[in-house]
Formats: C-alpha cells, sequence, structure tokens
C-alpha cells in the first residue's frame, strides 16, 4: 500500500479513536462471549457501539483500516473481530520518521 493511501486512513478522527482503544482491548470494552479480546480482537458491534454509528458505518472504516494493513481482522462465527497489526505500525512509524 501507497503511504498517501495510510495517511489517509489515519486522517480520520474516528479511525484514530479506534486505534488507539484496540491499543489496550481490555481497558477499554467489556468481556465479550465469543473470542479473546486480546487475542482476538474486539467485536465489531462492540466498537460501533461505543463510537456511537452504526454497524455499516464502522465497516466502511474498519475496510480502510485492514486494506492499509493497520488492523487485522479475524472472523468467529458470524461475527467480525479486529486488532491492531502492530508490527505494521511499528513499519509505517518508521517510515514516517525517515521521511520527516
Amino acid at each position: 500500500m501507497q503511504e498517501a493511501e495510510i495517511l489517509k486512513a489515519l486522517a480520520n478522527e474516528r479511525r484514530l479513536q479506534i486505534l488507539d482503544w484496540l491499543k489496550d482491548p481490555v481497558a477499554n470494552f467489556p468481556p465479550q462471549v465469543d473470542g479473546d479480546l486480546a487475542g482476538d480482537g474486539v467485536c465489531a458491534l462492540y466498537i460501533a457501539e461505543k463510537l456511537g454509528i452504526t454497524q455499516p458505518t464502522l465497516s466502511e472504516h474498519m475496510r480502510v483500516l485492514v486494506q492499509a494493513g493497520l488492523v487485522d481482522q479475524k472472523r468467529i462465527k458470524q461475527w467480525a473481530f479486529y486488532r491492531r497489526n502492530e508490527e505494521r505500525l511499528a513499519e509505517i512509524k518508521e517510515k514516517l520518521l525517515q521521511a520527516l
């Protein structure tokens, strides 16, 4: 993915909030019935609820984050779970620091 697309993904306040919450999912989200918060990620329903947005709106935000490689998606049953891609975020941070 090109740097401009990554920056575009990061240029949205809600997506930045999601990334921040996903840094520490146990502290930011309630326990889940399916999936481990730290291991599997956070259920999309919890993220949408916390942001106060609809599921389709969240799906678009998460699509952008997943395509940028910032977040990984995992399916459990019919639910989508998301967690940060720390390796990719470190790579992006390093590239940005080199560019500046």
